[in-house]
C-alpha cells in the first residue's frame, strides 16, 4: 500500500491554507489566519523494562547541549486578496490576508546563524524567531536550497548564542539511538528519542526545477522518531549532542507522528550552509554519468559478487566521467573508500563535494574491480562558476572588467546584521585579479586603500584612479573579515 508522506513542503499548499483561513466580510480588514505547523520529527523514548533499565543510555547531556539552541521559527505571509464582487459593490477593497506557519531551527553559530528547512521560510515576507529563553528576534533569509530542502537565517542577538555543533552523519549506524528536539505544536524546546531506522531514505518528497534544471537530493536518515507538525528545522542529534540532521518529513495518513521520520543527513546540511554562507549560493559537483539501480539480472550479467552498486547506463559528454576510465555498463562501488549501495547513497556521497574536487571512484567490468580517478565538474562542464555579467546600465549592479567580477550593492538587511554601512558584494566572478588573489563569491567589500565603499561604483572609481598595488577589505556575509592585495596595472 502506498504510503502518504507529510511535509513542511506542503505546508503553504492551497488546501491547507485554505481551509485554515478566515475572512470577515463585514468590513474591509486584515485577517489573521491560523498558524499552520510544519510537521518534523520527534523521537519517542520507550519506557525501559527491568531486563533493559540497566543498559539504557542517558539522554541527559545530550538534551542540555541542544535544547537551547533549537529555535521556534515564525513565519508570516501576506496574501494578495482576492476578487471580491460584494466588496466592489459597496465600494470596499477585498480584505487582505495574512497566513502564518511554524517551524523550528537550530543555531549553527554562535553569531545567530539558524539552518532551517527551506519550506518553513518559503514565500515569508517576515520571519521572527524565538529562543528557548522567551527571548524573540527577526530573522533575515541569508539563503535557501530547494534541492535540499534546507535554508540558513540570521539574527541579531544580544550575544553570543548557543549552538549545537556538527556531527557526521556518516558515521551514524542503523540502531544507533538519537534525540529529536524542536517545537511540535508550538510546544517550546520538546526533546525526544528514538533510534536510526535506516539510512539513505530516497521518499521523492522534494521538488525538482526543471527550469534550472535543479533536482531533488534525497539521502535521508529514517527514525522511528515522533515527529509531529512544527518540529520541520528541528534537530536530530546523537547521544553526544551533535548534529547529525535536520528534521525534515514523516510519513503519515493523518498528518501526525504514524511511525516514521526523516532528516537530512549532516553531511549535506554542513555543505549546503558553507556555500551559502560563503559564496551566496550552492556549488554543486556532478560526476557526470547517467545511472540505474542494479538489479539481480544485472547483477548476474555483469557478474558482481553482491546486488548493489549503481550501473553507468550513459556518459555525460564534457563531463569528469567522459575524461576517466568509465564506460557505459560499469558499475560505481565506492566513492572515495565510500560504499555505493544504491542512487541516493551515491547523491549524498557526491553532494559533499565541489567543482574541482578530485575524487576516487571503484568499479567493476566484466567481474573484475578497477578504480579511477574522477575531477567533478558543475552543469555546464566546467571546474569554475560561469557566471553572467551584470548589465552596467543597472546602478546597483556593475561588471568590473579590470578584476573580472560582477559587483552588487549589498542588501541593507545583510549590511545591518554584519554593522556595516553599504558596501559592495561580489555576485559573480570569473578568472581574474579577484578570484586570483582568492577573493570568493560573497566578499562584501568595505574598503579599498583608505577609501569606504559604499556601492559598486566606488569599486569601479578606485580601480581607475588607482595605478598601482590595492587593499581591499571586507568580510564574507558569515562575518569573516578578509584583506586582499593586488596590483592594478603593474
Amino acid at each position: 500500500m502506498m504510503k502518504q508522506f507529510t511535509s513542511a513542503t506542503l505546508g503553504f499548499g492551497a488546501g491547507c491554507l485554505g481551509a485554515l483561513m478566515v475572512t470577515h466580510f463585514h468590513q474591509p480588514a486584515v485577517t489573521i489566519a491560523p498558524r499552520h505547523h510544519h510537521p518534523i520529527q520527534t523521537i519517542v523514548n520507550p519506557s525501559p523494562t527491568p531486563s533493559t533499565a540497566s543498559v539504557a543510555p542517558s539522554f541527559t547531556e545530550a538534551a542540555r547541549i541542544t535544547v537551547d539552541a533549537v529555535v521556534h521559527v515564525k513565519t508570516i505571509h501576506q496574501q494578495k486578496a482576492t476578487d471580491q464582487p460584494w466588496f466592489e459593490l459597496f465600494g470596499y477593497e477585498a480584505p487582505s490576508r495574512i497566513a502564518q506557519g511554524s517551524g523550528s531551527g537550530v543555531i549553527i553559530d554562535d553569531r545567530g546563524y539558524i539552518v532551517t528547512n527551506h519550506h518553513v521560510v518559503e514565500a515569508a515576507d517576515e520571519v521572527l524567531v524565538s529562543l528557548n529563553n522567551n527571548r524573540s528576534y527577526p530573522a533575515m533569509i541569508v539563503g535557501t536550497d530547494p534541492s535540499t530542502d534546507l535554508a540558513v537565517l540570521k539574527i541579531e542577538a544580544d550575544g553570543p548564542v548557543p549552538t549545537v555543533p556538527f556531527g557526521s552523519s556518516k558515521e551514524v549506524r542503523i540502531g544507533e539511538w538519537v534525540l529529536a528536539v524542536g517545537n511540535p505544536f508550538d510546544l517550546a524546546s520538546t526533546v525526544t528519542a528514538g533510534i536510526v531506522s535506516a539510512k539513505s531514505r530516497d521518499i521523492n518528497i522534494l521538488r525538482g526545477n526543471p527550469r534550472t534544471m535543479e533536482y531533488p537530493i534525497e539521502s535521508f536518515i529514517q527514525t522511528d522518531a515522533a515527529v509531529n507538525p512544527g518540529n520541520s528545522g528541528g534537530a536530530l542529534v546523537n547521544t553526544k549532542g551533535e548534529l547529525i540532521g535536520i528534521n525534515t518529513a514523516i510519513a503519515s495518513r493523518t498528518g501526525s507522528y504514524s511511525g516514521y521520520s526523516f532528516a537530512v543527513p549532516s553531511t549535506i546540511v554542513e555543505k549546503i550552509v558553507q556555500d551559502l554562507l560563503n559564496f551566496g549560493e550552492v556549488r554543486r559537483a556532478y560526476l557526470g554519468i547517467q545511472i540505474e539501480p542494479v538489479t539481480e539480472a544485472i547483477a548476474e550479467e555483469l557478474k558482481l559478487e553482491r546486488v548493489s552498486g549503481c550501473a553507468i547506463t550513459g556518459i555525460i559528454p564534457s563531463s569528469g566521467a567522459a575524461e576517466s576510465s568509465l564506460q557505459s555498463g560499469d558499475v560505481v562501488l565506492a566513492i572515495d573508500g565510500t560504499k555505493i549501495s544504491d542512487y541516493p547513497e551515491l547523491q549524498e556521497c557526491i553532494a559533499r563535494y565541489h567543482p574541482g574536487d578530485v575524487v576516487s571512484v571503484q568499479y567493476a567490468r566484466n567481474g573484475l574491480e578497477f578504480q579511477t580517478t574522477v575531477q567533478l565538474k558543475n552543469r555546464d562542464g566546467s571546474t569554475e562558476f560561469a557566471d553572467k555579467k551584470r548589465n552596467p546600465a543597472d546602478g546597483n549592479q556593475i561588471w568590473l572588467d579590470d578584476v573580472s567580477a560582477g559587483l552588487s550593492a549589498t542588501l541593507p538587511s545583510l549590511s545591518s546584521s554584519l554593522g556595516i554601512n553599504g558596501g559592495a558584494q561580489v555576485t559573480s566572478l570569473s578568472a581574474g585579479k579577484f578570484s586570483d588573489s582568492g577573493i570568493r563569491k560573497g566578499f562584501i567589500i568595505t574598503k579599498i586603500n583608505s577609501d569606504i565603499i559604499k556601492g559598486p561604483q566606488d569599486v569601479e572609481i578606485a580601480f581607475q584612479n588607482n595605478q598601482g598595488g590595492l587593499l581591499v577589505e571586507g568580510m564574507y556575509p558569515n562575518g569573516e573579515k578578509a584583506y586582499y592585495g593586488m596590483v592594478v596595472r603593474p
